[in-house]
């Protein structure tokens, strides 16, 4: 029985080198996410107080548990 070798494997390639992400590409999109998460942390917690925005409870129905879950009181 003749006996075979396997090809001898290549050098893995190499990794190319990755540019860094500059501030100014970043700070729209962290500016964007800051207003959002502040919009989201206002309608959670906030939302059917004092500074209501939206009339009626139908925010503060699709809301209660996240208000509970993040410990804020409601009722």
């Amino acid at each position: 029985m003749a006996q075979s070798t396997a090809p001898a494997t290549a050098a893995p390639a190499a990794i190319p080198a990755v540019a860094p992400i500059s501030l100014k590409a970043i700070a729209p999109w962290a500016l964007f996410a800051g207003i959002l998460m502040l919009v989201l942390l206002y309608f959670v917690g906030a939302e059917q107080g004092a500074t209501s925005v939206v009339s009626g409870e139908n925010v503060h129905e699709w809301l209660h548990d996240g208000r509970h879950l993040l410990g804020f009181p409601c009722h």
